[in-house]
């Protein structure tokens, strides 16, 4: 995998790297790798895969022929480059804020459990 830097811009370059990686599915890979999988638990997690990707590709034929509705698009939330610009004078209103009983917070690790078991 290669990334050209340009006019000395570190941070852009790891940015495209990282994009790179991502799609690529190295990171996936480091994660599952980091600890031995019997191949047991292997096969099991093959078979669950190819489960999976059936179930999307059948799931996306029957959208194509309008077997069952295709999900719902995204709106645009306002102020961004597809809706109309927000201009200085205009406060938020209650709606534009996250409902806050929607949002998830993961409950932090305890320090000593960071280390994996030996």
């Amino acid at each position: 995998m290669q990334v050209f830097v340009r006019d000395n811009n570190v941070d852009q370059a790891l940015r495209v790297l990282k994009k790179k990686m991502q799609r690529e599915g190295v990171f996936r890979e480091m994660k599952r790798r980091r600890f031995y999988e019997k191949p047991s638990e292997m096969t099991t997690r093959k078979k669950a895969e190819a489960v999976r990707r059936a179930r999307k590709l059948a799931r996306k034929k029957a959208q194509r022929e309008g077997l069952i509705a295709a999900p719902a698009q995204k709106r645009a939330a306002p102020g961004t480059a597809t809706g109309r610009p927000r201009s200085n004078t205009q406060s938020l209103v209650r709606s534009d804020l996250p409902d806050v009983r929607s949002v998830r917070t993961a409950a932090p690790l305890p320090p000593d459990s960071a280390e994996p078991l030996r």
